[in-house]
C-alpha cells in the first residue's frame, strides 16, 4: 500500500465504542456513529477490504444526519431485527433516519437501505457519501449520473447510488449534498456496491418490504426467557453476523479496536471463529431447533471433514484459511494500532474439537445431526483421542502449555455425545473422558481442593467456568463450588469478572473485564444450584453495553466503558444462552 493515506477534512472523530449501532447482513457489517455518520464497512465480504474506515483513521464514510449540529441523538432497533432507527432532535424539529442492509443478502453485492425522516419541522439534512476501497488506497472514479442514479468504480468495486440525483461531485468521488424533508414526509436512499455492475432497479420499497419479511422469520420468539428483549437483541445480532450462503459466523465485524490503551492486544476478528460458531449453535440449541444450529453444524462439519485434526482454530466466514497478519498504514482508533489478518488460524487449540462434540450433542437432542456431522463427530473423537496429552494454545490463544480448560472441554464433550448419540461407540467415548479427567486431575487439581489454571500454575481461570457448567464432574464433586469460589474471590471487581491475573498487575490494569466469562460464571452458578448468584452475575454482566445494545469482547470497569471489537458475537451467544438456562432448571 501507499503511505497512509490522508483523512478527509470531512472525516468524523471517533465516538466511544459504546455509541455506534451495527447493521448486520450475514455477510458483512457496519458501524453508524450517533451524529449519521457510517464510519466502518469491508466489502464485500466479513474480510474484505474496508470502504469506509474513519473508525481507526482512514478515509471513507457515508455520513447522513441533520445539518444543525446542536441537536441531541438517539436510536433503537425495530425489535427483533438489525433495522436500525437514529433519531435526532434539534432547535427545531425531530428527525429520524432508519437504516438497514438489505436481506437476503448477496456474498458479493450489498445493498444498504436509509430513509431519512421528518418527524416534526423541516428536517433539513446533509449527505456525504465517500467510497474509498481498500482501506483508502482507492478512490471511485468514472462517477456518472444516469436517469437519477449515480455510478462510480475503483478498486475492483462498483457503486450505485439512488435517492441523490442532487448530489454534486467532490474530490475522489465524492457526493455530497443538502436538503430539506418537509414535516410529515420522509426520503428514501439505496446504496449498492458490489464485485459486478448492478441491474437489479433500486427500489426502496421493494427493498424494504422484502428485509423486513427476512427479519420477520429469522429470529424467534423469546418471551419465556430471563431478560427477553436482550436475548432477542443477542439472536438478530448472531444472525447478522453469520453468512447465509457458508454458515460462517464472524466473531466481531471490526479488526483493531483496541482493548487497553497503548497496548498491544489488537486483533482482527473479521473470522470465523470455531469454537465461537460452536458457543452460539448451543446457545441457540438450547432454546431450540432454530436455523442458526443448523448452521453452526454445517459450517464446523465442513471444515472438520476436510481438516481432520489439522482443524484451524479460525477460518474466513467462506471457509478459506485465514492470511498472516499485517499492519496498515492507518493511524487507528485512538489508543490502538492497526492490522488485518491473525495469527490464530496456525494454532492447535484443543478445547475447539471439545466444544464441537458438546455442539453435536446438542444437535443429536433436537434431531439435527446429519449423516456428514455423524462422520465429523468420529473425526473429533479421533482427534481428541490422539492429541489430549499435546500441549497447545488453548482458549486464549497463548503459549502452547497443558492447559486444565481445554482437557475439561474434552471431557464435558465425550460425555455430552455418549449421552446424546447412542451406539456401540458410546462406552468408549466414556471411557475416554475417564481417562482424561483422571490424569488432568492428577496434573491440575491444586491440593487446596480447586482446579489449577494448567499443569505448571495455581492461578485463577474464569474460562474453568464453562466446563464445570457443562457437566464435566461428576454430581456432587467438590472440586467445582471450590473453583467458582475461588475464581470468584481472585479475579473479581465491581461484579464483573476477569479472565486471569496477569503477575502482579492490578486486577483492570492490563485489560478489561471480560464480559463472556461473566456470562460463563451465570452459567456455572446455575449449574450449581445457585440461582441469586447466577441472576446477580448475569444481570451485572448484562449492563455492559451502550444504548445500542451491543457488547465488546471486554470491559473497562472503572471507566464503564467497551474495549476491543464489536459487536462481539461469543459474548451475544452466551448471554442468550444463560437467558435460557436461567428460565429452567440447573438440569436443562
Amino acid at each position: 500500500m501507499n503511505d497512509t493515506p490522508p483523512a478527509s477534512e470531512y472525516t468524523s472523530s471517533p465516538w466511544a465504542l459504546r455509541a455506534y449501532a451495527f447493521l448486520g447482513d450475514g455477510e458483512r457489517g457496519a458501524l453508524v456513529g450517533p451524529r449519521g455518520e457510517m464510519v466502518w464497512l469491508c466489502a464485500p465480504r466479513w474480510d474484505s477490504d474496508a470502504v469506509f474506515s474513519t473508525l481507526i483513521g482512514g478515509p471513507g464514510e457515508y455520513l447522513l444526519g441533520p445539518e444543525d449540529q446542536w441537536n441531541v441523538w438517539g436510536g433503537y432497533y425495530e425489535e427483533g431485527t438489525l433495522i436500525h432507527v437514529g433519531r435526532w432532535i434539534t432547535g427545531d424539529s425531530e428527525i429520524e433516519c432508519r437504516e438497514a442492509l438489505a436481506v437476503p443478502a448477496d456474498p458479493d453485492r450489498l445493498v444498504l437501505l436509509r430513509r431519512i425522516r421528518a418527524v416534526r419541522g423541516d428536517a433539513r439534512v446533509r449527505l456525504r457519501l465517500d467510497v474509498r476501497p481498500g482501506f483508502g488506497e482507492h478512490s471511485m472514479t468514472g462517477l456518472r449520473r444516469e436517469r437519477g442514479i449515480w455510478s462510480a468504480h475503483g478498486g475492483g468495486l462498483r457503486l450505485r447510488l439512488a435517492g441523490a440525483a442532487d448530489a454534486v461531485p467532490g474530490p475522489q468521488g465524492s457526493l455530497e449534498t443538502r436538503f430539506t424533508v418537509v414535516s410529515g414526509e420522509a426520503r428514501h436512499l439505496v446504496l449498492e456496491i458490489g464485485t459486478r455492475a448492478g441491474t437489479d432497479e433500486l427500489d426502496p420499497e421493494r427493498l424494504w418490504k422484502a428485509t423486513e419479511r427476512h427479519w420477520a422469520g429469522a429470529v424467534p420468539d423469546c418471551s419465556a426467557l430471563a431478560a427477553p428483549r436482550d436475548a432477542r437483541h443477542a439472536y438478530a445480532i448472531l444472525r447478522g453476523l453469520t453468512s447465509g450462503a457458508s454458515g460462517g459466523m464472524a466473531a466481531a465485524a471490526t479488526t483493531s479496536l483496541p482493548e487497553s490503551s497503548g497496548g498491544e492486544r489488537n486483533y482482527d476478528y473479521r473470522y470465523a471463529w470455531i469454537r465461537d460458531q460452536c458457543y452460539a449453535g448451543l446457545a441457540v440449541a438450547a432454546h431450540g431447533p432454530h436455523p442458526l444450529l443448523d448452521a453452526a453444524v454445517g459450517f464446523v462439519t465442513e471444515r472438520l471433514l476436510a481438516d481432520g485434526d489439522a482443524l484451524r482454530p479460525t477460518y474466513t466466514v467462506a471457509g478459506d484459511p485465514v492470511g498472516e497478519e499485517r499492519s496498515l498504514p492507518l493511524p487507528g482508533y485512538p489508543g490502538g494500532t492497526d492490522r488485518v489478518g491473525n495469527r490464530a488460524g496456525r494454532q492447535f487449540q484443543l478445547d475447539s474439537f471439545g466444544e464441537i462434540l458438546q455442539l453435536y450433542a446438542a444437535a443429536a437432542r433436537l434431531d439435527r445431526l446429519d449423516t456428514d456431522a455423524r462422520r465429523a463427530l468420529d473425526v473429533a473423537v479421533d482427534a481428541v483421542e490422539r492429541n489430549w496429552l499435546r500441549p497447545e494454545a488453548g482458549l486464549w490463544e497463548l503459549e502452547n502449555r497443558w492447559w486444565t480448560h481445554s482437557r475439561l472441554c474434552a471431557v464435558a464433550g465425550l460425555r455430552a455425545v455418549a449421552r446424546e448419540v447412542r451406539g456401540r461407540a458410546a462406552r468408549d467415548w466414556d471411557d475416554l473422558a475417564d481417562t482424561i479427567l483422571r490424569e488432568t486431575r492428577r496434573r491440575c487439581l491444586s491440593p487446596a481442593g480447586h482446579w489449577a489454571r494448567a499443569e505448571d500454575d495455581e492461578g485463577p481461570e474464569a474460562a474453568l467456568l464453562l466446563p464445570l457448567a457443562r457437566g464435566c464432574l461428576p454430581p456432587g464433586d467438590p472440586s467445582g463450588p471450590l473453583t467458582r469460589r475461588f475464581i470468584e474471590e481472585r479475579l473479581s471487581e465491581d461484579g464483573y469478572l476477569y479472565r486471569f491475573a496477569h503477575g502482579d498487575q492490578p486486577l483492570g490494569e492490563a485489560e478489561g473485564a471480560f464480559l463472556l466469562c461473566g456470562f460463563m460464571m451465570t452459567l456455572a452458578a446455575h449449574r450449581q444450584s445457585d440461582p441469586v448468584s447466577a441472576f446477580r452475575w448475569f444481570e451485572r454482566t448484562r449492563a455492559a453495553c451502550g444504548p445500542p445494545g451491543l457488547f465488546a469482547e471486554e470491559y473497562d470497569v472503572r471507566q464503564r466503558q467497551l474495549r476491543g471489537n464489536l459487536p462481539q458475537a461469543f459474548v451475544h451467544a452466551q448471554l442468550l444462552e444463560a437467558a435460557v438456562r436461567l428460565s429452567g432448571d440447573p438440569e436443562s
